[in-house]
């Protein structure tokens, strides 16, 4: 970001002032977390601390809260609504760190540790009646996830649809919350997708598609030679740049960190794969 000259410096030195309080965003994480460690504690009293839910996950769900604190509720989240390049750095932080992270953690599982007897029982044969199921297993498949979160990113991208997220804070949160479920589809699909860590090898593939055509749309944004979002081009000037520079810098930190964090994580994929292959065939020449 370009903070230089005139006000710049005074806006820098007050960003750290402009904590973003949401009601309903604040209510939420501060539920998912106390729903989270309610779970956490009945299920470790029936099972091994840190055997059914290992601590690692556990602390990658609460690091995923604080991401999403961080995306939507810090000074990052009012920067957003002057710069292009924020938002972005925020839609990055929801689908790149929360996202994966709230994977990590496993919640559905211990969520439904924090209802009672009863309830989780009723939940469960929910959870296994066929039509619940079947939606689940075509949800989660590594096509559907990697087409839905394809087209909430390419979408909502669209200028149309964008500004009309940035003048509607119904629609904005809608937007986010697209990007967060889609993301978390994405990413439960390539780590537990159906056929197991046999299965990392279609991960691999769409893993690395993603990578590409979300570099292409990162490439479009930087190389486009005017500005998608007209909207920015007032609140960029007080931070002395344009529209244009704001948005290049924005379509970059898509085109680069986007598509270098999928590409390690598809060459994690990869040698999970192997790994997981190796291993069958190693228990395939035993028996």
């Amino acid at each position: 970001m370009l903070i230089i000259a005139h006000d710049g410096p005074h806006i820098a030195s007050e960003l750290w002032r402009h904590w973003t309080f949401e009601p309903m965003t604040a209510a939420i994480l501060l539920a998912s977390g106390v729903c989270y460690a309610v779970g956490l504690t009945r299920l470790w009293s029936r099972a091994a601390r840190g055997r059914s839910i290992r601590r690692w996950e556990a602390c990658s769900f609460y690091a995923g809260l604080v991401a999403v604190t961080i995306a939507l509720l810090s000074p990052l989240a009012w920067v957003s609504e002057l710069l292009f390049s924020a938002h972005m750095t925020q839609h990055e932080m929801l689908m790149l760190v929360a996202a994966p992270l709230f994977v990590f953690g496993r919640p559905l599982q211990v969520f439904m540790w924090a209802l009672d007897g009863p309830g989780r029982s009723a939940v469960a044969r929910w959870t296994r009646t066929p039509s619940v199921s079947r939606s689940w297993h075509a949800l989660t498949g590594p096509t559907a996830a990697f087409v839905l979160h394809g087209l909430a990113l390419w979408i909502w991208h669209a200028p149309a649809l964008y500004e009309a997220a940035l003048a509607n804070a119904g629609i904005h949160a809608l937007q986010h919350t697209c990007f967060l479920i889609t993301a978390a589809l994405f990413w439960w699909g390539m780590i537990y997708g159906r056929y197991g860590r046999i299965g990392y090898g279609v991960g691999v593939f769409y893993v690395f598609v993603t990578a590409v055509h979300s570099s292409i749309l990162g490439a479009l944004l930087t190389m486009a030679p005017s500005p998608w979002y007209p909207s920015y081009g007032t609140a960029a000037s007080r931070w002395h740049t344009d529209a244009l520079t704001d948005q290049q810098l924005g379509g970059l930190l898509m085109w680069v960190p986007f598509g270098v964090f999928f590409i390690v994580f598809g060459l994690t994929l990869l040698a999970a794969w192997i790994g997981e292959s190796e291993r069958r065939a190693q228990l395939g020449s035993v028996r």
